[in-house]
């Protein structure tokens, strides 16, 4: 059991670690592209495909989709969030802002249910409610902003994408500091001379 659960540890940290590099990826991107109508519909249809498809392999990593039911349902609403995104793109900036702050809020809630749902296993999970609960209010921004009269860009996600980035590594990092203090404390005493 022990042996599992930290075998699942491990796994949480490197999906944790990736969910970050490819978050600080598509910023980067983003930044690069932003005044090239192509590359950013591109980039803001990969954002919500790729948390499906993360959150699709995470829940298959720890035991299914039916032990994991916010994550199957996170993987519904991204893939159904990549769809509006390709409907919205070619329609206005307004609604892909509108389509990613009802996604934010959504998918804010479900991570934040999956942190909760995860503290009791793997503990270190106070990031991810953290970051959740932050997706939720961020969504609401988004929202707002797309009711606005300034001309929203790619560039008006990007801190999204920066505090989920934020997160995820912060998550990551605490995972690395249990383990090496759990692996202290199982280590044997030294030998005194």
């Amino acid at each position: 059991m022990q042996n599992r659960s930290s075998t699942q540890s491990d796994w949480l940290r490197s999906y944790y670690f990736t969910r970050a590099i490819f978050s600080i990826a598509w910023i980067a991107a983003a930044i690069v592209f932003s005044g090239q109508p192509g590359s950013t519909a591109f980039l803001l249809v990969l954002y919500p495909a790729w948390d499906a498809l993360a959150n699709l392999v995470d829940a298959r990593a720890n035991g299914g989709l039916k032990a994991n039911p916010s994550q199957a349902l996170n993987v519904v609403v991204s893939l159904i969030t990549t769809l509006a995104v390709i409907a919205a793109v070619s329609n206005s900036s307004y609604a892909v802002l509108a389509v990613f702050g009802v996604w934010a809020i959504l998918s804010g809630l479900l991570q934040l249910y999956t942190g909760v749902r995860r503290r009791r296993t793997y503990g270190a999970q106070w990031a991810m409610i953290l970051s959740g609960a932050q997706s939720a209010l961020a969504g609401g921004f988004m929202i707002s902003l797309s009711l606005g009269t300034v001309v929203p860009t790619i560039l008006d996600i990007a801190p999204y994408a920066g505090f989920g980035a934020f997160y995820f590594l912060l998550s990551a990092i605490w995972l690395v500091v249990v383990a090496y203090r759990d692996a202290g404390a199982k280590a044997p005493p030294h030998p005194t001379a």
